[in-house]
């Protein structure tokens, strides 16, 4: 696995195909992704620069929408020999920003508003997310807006969709690995613990990775309305790899399926039952009735 100092571009593409054959499972869309970037990349000697990673980025997104490649001309870093998963964050800076909990709001009419900008570690998160909803308790309906969340730790997703989604416990997905398959359950909560008022979800272009997930199992399962725009479509579940000194790749290394769509959002993204752009969203959900539903979705 090991790559030069000075890399050529078509070097750099057979050494993140290495690595992609190394952590995404097999299939169809690894195959046609590896194919697409020899083909367009297979005769390029040059010294691969800033500009030659967005374009085999921009390539690689089309068969998987969290593949980033983040090029720093300046690094010095020794190349990965073997995935290290994610660092561990810093307990000040989630205290910082209340784990991504940017505002809970209580409106006169008794909506209840949550907006969260991210989806910090659980162990970190949790404690934020039982004071907030702990504050929607008695509230007329709920709104979630998730319109500049760029995503985080599918276990503050279950959490947060424990909290939505009834007190039994449910299935959320099964993400399949190369080597391996996890699923994401919800836990069972206390009879009458959980939320059951009316929801609107608020997403937009900028909604990414797992609060696109945590949109498309509410949606899945007819217990929210989708308000915005349509969201990004990342469905991978991706790990940093240090490429080269100058290289670090958000690579795919997990495909999720919902436990009841028996599909996911990658490519497609999360399709809102209302549309409007992301400025309107928030006036579009707090005008709409409680009875509304797309007729898209039946619901």
């Amino acid at each position: 696995m090991g790559i030069g100092e000075q890399t050529g571009v078509t070097e750099f593409v057979h050494h993140l195909v290495r690595w992609l054959r190394r952590l995404m499972p097999s299939g169809p869309r690894l195959d046609r992704l590896i194919a697409d970037l020899e083909a367009a990349f297979g005769d390029r000697p040059e010294l691969l620069t800033a500009a030659d990673c967005r374009a085999v980025e921009r390539l690689a997104q089309v068969h998987s929408r969290h593949l980033e490649l983040h090029f720093d001309a300046d690094a010095t870093a020794d190349p990965d020999t073997r995935s290290r998963g994610w660092p561990p964050v810093d307990p000040e800076q989630v205290r910082g920003r209340a784990a991504g909990v940017r505002e809970v709001r209580r409106l006169a009419d008794g909506t209840f508003a949550l907006t969260f900008d991210t989806l910090d570690p659980v162990d970190f998160a949790g404690p934020y997310l039982e004071a907030a909803f702990a504050l929607a308790r008695g509230a007329k309906r709920l709104v979630l807006d998730l319109r500049g969340n760029g995503g985080g730790d599918p276990g503050t997703l279950a959490l947060i969709a424990e909290y939505l989604l009834g007190d039994d416990a449910q299935a959320l997905s099964e993400v399949i690995y190369r080597d391996r398959r996890r699923q994401w359950w919800t836990r069972a909560r206390p009879a009458g613990s959980a939320m059951t008022q009316d929801l609107a979800v608020l997403v937009s272009s900028h909604t990414y990775s797992s609060a696109e997930a945590l949109a498309y199992h509410l949606q899945a399962r007819g217990r929210a309305v989708i308000v915005g725009e349509t969201t990004r479509g990342a469905a991978d579940h991706v790990t940093p790899v240090q490429l080269t000194g100058q290289v670090v790749g958000l690579l795919p290394e997990g495909t999720v399926i919902d436990a009841v769509t028996g599909s996911n959002w990658e490519g497609s993204g999360v399709i809102p039952d209302i549309a409007c752009t992301a400025k309107e969203a928030w006036e579009v959900a707090l005008a709409r009735s409680v009875c509304d539903r797309s007729p898209t979705t039946g619901r």
